[in-house]
């Protein structure tokens, strides 16, 4: 991953022991960019959590900590990002969501992003 990807955190919220905000804390550690979402208004590092969508939003990749049954709402959103990968974390599987990323020419992986990140292999 280059420095200047950008990372979609999806599912942030103001608590500190929320994986999620681990994952934005790792991200800046590793001096990447990281855009931290949620619904509810707050901080997570320093940045703020964002709650509006911003469809300009530059994302190289989307990592999830939404389940399932709330993803749908933002299937389109996401798809219209064009980012190159989507990270599905535990809990977060979506078979019906894998197929419109597969259609629409988006990786896609069931994989923890921290440990992704601490492996090297994000």
């Amino acid at each position: 991953m280059n420095k200047d990807d950008k990372t979609l955190v999806l599912g942030v919220s103001a608590n500190s022991k929320r994986y999620a905000n681990l994952l934005v804390d790792k991200l800046l550690q590793h001096g990447l960019e990281v855009i931290p979402f949620g619904k509810s208004k707050g901080e997570v590092q320093g940045l703020k959590i964002e709650n509006t969508w911003k469809p300009n939003w530059n994302i190289d990749t989307v990592s999830l900590y939404v389940r399932p049954s709330l993803q749908s709402s933002f299937y389109r959103p996401i798809l219209d990002l064009s980012p190159r990968r989507v990270i599905f974390n535990p809990g977060t599987e979506n078979p019906e969501f894998y197929k419109l990323l597969e259609d629409e020419g988006v990786e896609f992986e069931e994989a923890c992003s921290l440990v992704l990140l601490s492996t090297g292999q994000y």
